[in-house]
């Protein structure tokens, strides 16, 4: 698979906030949780373990900030546990882009998100919570000096002189009322 560096990308900043419920074999986890985060390309990134105050509902609050490719479809979340016998995956959680990204909000929103949990044989396995937000670079403006700003910039309806100032802007705004006057 190649590297998303050859891909337009956007940047995700996720902040993994807890999980609720969480079994390993149908117990309680009681420590060792982390969650790993996957874009559809080799990028990934993990939080830290957590230290067992949370039991089976751990907190991470725990800032991840991670490239996905612009072709992706979803972001996985995947919980793991250490346990003795090595790294086991809790429970994994798949994340729309529909979800994060276009709609009606601005892509900077701060999505407030909770996704149920499916183990390894697609049984329900607890909730993860997260927030996500598309990180979007700052504009590069340039400044020539032969390039001069307007001193004073007028938009709207000169209504004359007076103490509140001298013009009167306004947006139009239709009514779709239809009853009695």
């Amino acid at each position: 698979m190649a590297k998303s560096d050859n891909y337009p990308s956007r940047t995700l900043e996720i902040t993994v906030l807890s999980g609720e419920d969480l079994r390993l074999d149908r117990r309680s986890i009681k420590k060792n949780a982390y969650v790993v985060v996957r874009s559809e390309s080799e990028s990934f990134r993990a939080t830290e373990m957590d230290n067992g105050e949370g039991g089976s509902c751990p907190n991470w609050n725990e800032r991840l900030v991670l490239d996905m490719p612009l072709h992706a479809q979803a972001v996985a979340l995947e919980v793991h546990c250490k346990t003795a016998f090595g790294d086991r995956i809790v429970g994994s959680a798949s994340v729309p882009v529909a979800d994060i990204a276009g709609g009606y909000v601005p892509d900077t929103f701060l999505h407030f998100l909770s996704y149920r949990l499916r183990d390894s044989r697609g049984q329900r396995n607890g909730v993860i919570n997260i927030s996500v937000r598309t990180k979007v670079a700052a504009p590069e403006y340039t400044c020539s000096a032969s390039v001069s700003a307007p001193e004073k910039m007028t938009v709207g309806v000169p209504m004359g002189k007076g103490k509140c100032g001298d013009v009167v802007t306004g947006v139009p705004v239709w009514c779709a009322y239809q009853g009695n006057f």
